[in-house]
């Protein structure tokens, strides 16, 4: 028992039990893996550190890496938000005002139709020239082949009451002579289709003829499937008016009724297109010798005189203004002394909207020599290939007017009171109630003459 002594205590703390032998490695490596939780330890910690002092260095380092890789996955994060969120500001403020600005432009009153209306919106914002790039990129994709198959027949024109037999010619009576009638059309290919190029009535008689006479013909050999539509209006029987629309032309201070008025309804015949907007002809426009856009020297111009006379011209200085009832001009002529002008190859002068050559619906007006207007239009046209048609429908001079299908539009009315509306051009999206209601831009009407009218006394708001 003597033997048997019992170790003091703090010998007892030191001491291992047997078997249990622990060196400094083992310490360290034990606080090693305490330190990380228990797990082993692995890549530059698998080597065990030689102090307590030198792990405890590596845990805190190990500690900061983490901290610094979390703080640098957060700043990532906010950087990419900030980063998404001013790319949403950048997209949807101007987004929001194009909107709040689209919807209040299609709330103004207006007679087209929304995909028209939308189209004029961006021309109206100064983006021109992206919708002219789509538009001629579209028609020059959908231009027509030439050749091909040709048609066996052309289309009537002018409604229920138009029969499909030409218009009876004019006859004598005792006291006066017959009225003009102009020769047909002869067309581009031969053998001419039945009536083609013969003028029809769609107007009812006016001293035994009718003032207004329509026809059809095709006025390209090489491409056979195209129709042309020609009006011939008499200008010794009928008075020529020229009205404002809802906003061409801009900026003036009296537009009248935008339509045609109620209280001359009974005297109108037909009414049909003007020309370019504003911003597109750079020309002027004047009405009962009231100049609302200066008229600019050495453009064309359709102009009615207050003797009656109709006429195409290049304006120019000095034409007194109180002899004038109307004048439009709408770029430069397309046709002169009876020939296409030698110009028209020349790109931009006749609308760099599409260009000369780009074949799209196209209108013009113009006069033959007896001073009757001669009116033109068909799809799929260039700039030349009109001229070529007002040329062969007899005119002498005439300008172009309006172009793409939305616009070229002629009318005639069969009763009095513009009963009986029918079109004679039968392009999409026109009908027969245009400029019976507030028109978006500027037309003509042709009128009958009043019993006992002498001359054109002006063009009547009421």
């Amino acid at each position: 028992m003597d033997d048997q002594r019992i170790p003091p205590d703090d010998e007892m703390a030191t001491t291992p039990p047997a078997g249990d032998e622990v060196t400094a490695d083992g310490k360290a490596a034990a606080g090693a893996e305490a330190a990380v939780g228990g797990e082993p330890l692995t890549g530059a910690w698998s080597a065990a550190p030689t102090n307590v002092d030198d792990l405890e260095e590596r845990v805190q380092a190990a500690r900061r890496q983490s901290i610094m890789r979390r703080r640098r996955r957060r700043e990532k994060r906010r950087r990419r938000r900030r980063i998404l969120l001013i790319v949403l500001i950048v997209v949807a403020v101007p987004t929001t005002v194009v909107a709040v600005d689209y919807a209040r432009y299609m709330r103004q009153p207006s007679s087209l139709a929304w995909k028209i209306r939308t189209v004029e919106y961006f021309r109206d914002r100064h983006l021109a020239w992206l919708v002219n790039t789509a538009e001629s990129w579209y028609y020059g994709w959908t231009a027509p082949e030439k050749g091909g198959p040709g048609l066996t027949a052309l289309p009537d024109v002018g409604g229920a009451d138009h029969t499909t037999s030409p218009s009876p010619k004019p006859s004598a009576t005792k006291t006066k002579k017959p009225p003009y009638r102009p020769p047909d059309v002869k067309g581009a290919i031969t053998p001419a289709l039945k009536n083609e190029g013969v003028w029809k009535a769609v107007s009812t008689g006016i001293n035994g003829a009718p003032p207004i006479l329509a026809t059809t013909f095709r006025a390209e050999a090489d491409y056979p499937r195209l129709v042309t539509y020609a009006v011939w209006v008499d200008s010794t029987r009928t008075r020529l008016a020229l009205y404002p629309g809802r906003y061409q032309p801009p900026r003036i201070d009296e537009r009248g009724p935008m339509m045609i008025p109620y209280g001359q309804r009974k005297w109108a015949l037909g009414s049909f297109n003007s020309g370019f907007t504003k911003g597109d002809w750079g020309g002027g426009w004047a009405i009962n010798g009231r100049v609302l856009d200066p008229l600019v020297p050495g453009k064309g111009t359709i102009v009615a005189y207050r003797n009656g006379k109709v006429d195409v011209i290049a304006w120019r200085d000095g034409i007194p203004l109180t002899t004038v009832v109307l004048a439009r001009q709408n770029l430069p002529l397309i046709v002169l002394h009876g020939k296409p002008n030698p110009a028209l190859n020349e790109t931009q002068l006749w609308g760099f909207t599409f260009k000369n050559a780009v074949r799209v619906w196209r209108s013009g007006v113009g006069v033959d020599r007896k001073g009757n207007l001669i009116y033109v239009a068909a799809d799929k046209q260039t700039a030349p290939s009109l001229a070529e048609a007002l040329v062969r429908a007899g005119a002498v001079r005439a300008i172009e007017l309006d172009i793409n299908s939305a616009w070229p539009t002629f009318n005639v009315y069969w009763r009095p009171g513009c009963q009986k509306p029918a079109m004679i051009l039968p392009n999409d999206p026109n009908h027969t109630t245009r400029y019976l209601y507030p028109d978006d831009r500027d037309f003509f009407v042709v009128y009958r003459k009043k019993p006992g009218e002498k001359g054109n006394p002006g063009v009547p708001y009421e």
